[in-house]
């Protein structure tokens, strides 16, 4: 069974290697016609295609095309409606002879809405009545009887991931217009939120001067339980960070004359260091870099701004 399985696989993912010998003009000519369309791309296909079709049209929308999946049985009683003057059709059929499809072409053509195709067979009813047609022919399906769409739907589906991640580079599509269209769930939250939206900031940040004495350094970090604290010049700089782990590595070096000791003499310099502006996932990823748990957040002249740590980017849901 295990060889049957590589066998299916190697079987599709040679179907989908195949397609690059026969990108043409097809696929540009799709390409233009949805790049310039003006209302909505309209998926369309009968059974697995029309699965595959659902998945294109929910691509398509995600990276800023507004799209739809219109079922062609269904079209043909009443959901024509849904297609109107300035949308694209873009049909799913390996044959390129599927009835409902077929039916709703002259529909398509009284209301002047151009129709492309993706198809195993550009010669077909479909082939001939497109105005594109994108080349998805297979050399065989995986299944022992060649008839089960296996090859040929993986096939239609990695040809519309062409077709989406196309019209990202050709529009400039951002990944902050992406994160727009994704709001909500772990995603949204990796593109969207903030250092600042969830860092400690104002009087919640502990901090201390150069010379503070040690006692008081314990009595901040205890005080604000950040287990840390930023050290500071007189100018607000950051200039160091004084750990929970610096007190404990301070006792069984110094002894009990880490008592007697200022912030300055303890304090890891230069501490790593993010700005307000940047992604909290950026932050989080510093951190896992370094092994650290907290960043200085710094503004202009390396002023603190705040303080975020690992555990307010988990909390948030961002991993």
């Amino acid at each position: 069974m295990l060889d049957e399985a590589k066998r299916v696989l190697k079987v599709e993912a040679d179907a989908i290697l195949e397609l690059i010998a026969g990108l043409d003009e097809g696929f540009l000519k799709t390409l233009r016609m949805i790049d310039n369309c003006r209302g909505r791309v309209i998926v369309t296909g009968m059974g697995k295609s029309g699965l595959v079709g659902k998945k294109i049209a929910a691509t398509f929308s995600s990276v800023g095309v507004p799209s739809l999946f219109l079922h062609p049985a269904e079209a043909i009683h009443g959901d024509l409606g849904m297609v109107a003057k300035g949308d694209v059709v873009l049909a799913i059929s390996n044959s390129g002879e599927t009835e409902e499809l077929v039916a709703i072409m002259p529909h398509l053509k009284r209301w002047d809405v151009p129709l492309a195709l993706m198809s195993g067979n550009s010669r077909s009813t479909l082939g001939r009545g497109a105005g594109a047609v994108i080349n998805v022919a297979v050399k065989q399906e995986a299944c022992p009887f060649g008839i089960v769409p296996t090859a040929s739907s993986t096939a239609a589906l990695a040809m519309g991931d062409a077709l989406a991640v196309a019209l990202i580079k050709k529009r400039g599509f951002r990944q902050e217009d992406f994160a727009c269209l994704h709001p909500g769930g772990s995603l949204g939250k990796k593109l969207l939120v903030t250092v600042k939206d969830l860092m400690i900031c104002g009087q919640a940040i502990p901090c201390v001067s150069l010379g503070t004495p040690m006692s008081a350094v314990i009595v901040e970090i205890s005080s604000k339980r950040l287990g840390m604290t930023l050290v500071l010049d007189r100018a607000g700089v950051v200039k160091g960070i004084i750990t929970d782990g610096d007190l404990r590595r301070g006792i069984e070096r110094y002894g009990k004359e880490l008592l007697g000791m200022k912030a300055g003499g303890l304090m890891s310099k230069n501490p790593k260091s993010i700005r307000a502006a940047e992604l909290a996932a950026r932050a989080l990823a510093l951190m896992e870099a370094h092994s650290i748990t907290s960043l200085a957040v710094l503004g202009p002249g390396g002023r603190a701004e705040g303080i975020i740590q690992i555990h307010h980017i988990l909390k948030e849901g961002i991993a």
